[in-house]
């Protein structure tokens, strides 16, 4: 064999390294990224099971609404023990029955 053709040979084998370099550096990147794809699936995957699993357990049980109108047509025992109310303690009494009165109607 002669010198050209062991340089030609040698410049062949050299090309075709680098090539293979050059593709085993691209698969790394491609592996790099789906790995990162992965996990990102992962994530979404285990969020999706979290909330369905959530969606899927029974609602707690809902308190039930107060009856207001069996409040307001009964008395309430304090109302039959209260003492006599002096007149100057009216407006005051008044002032509170409203403020009560409100109370309620925003809770309803």
């Amino acid at each position: 064999m002669s010198v050209n053709a062991l340089q030609a040979s040698v410049a062949q084998a050299e090309r075709l390294v680098q090539q293979d370099q050059a593709r085993v550096s691209q698969d790394a990147s491609r592996l790099e990224r789906s790995q990162g794809q992965l996990t990102k699936d992962r994530r979404a995957l285990n969020d999706t099971r979290r909330e369905s699993e959530q969606a899927a357990r029974p609602a707690p049980a809902a308190t039930p609404a107060p009856n207001l109108d069996a409040a307001i047509e009964r008395p309430a025992r304090a109302e039959q023990t209260l003492p006599a109310i002096s007149s100057s303690a009216r407006p005051q009494l008044n002032a509170l029955g409203q403020t009560i009165g409100k109370l309620i109607n925003v809770l309803a």
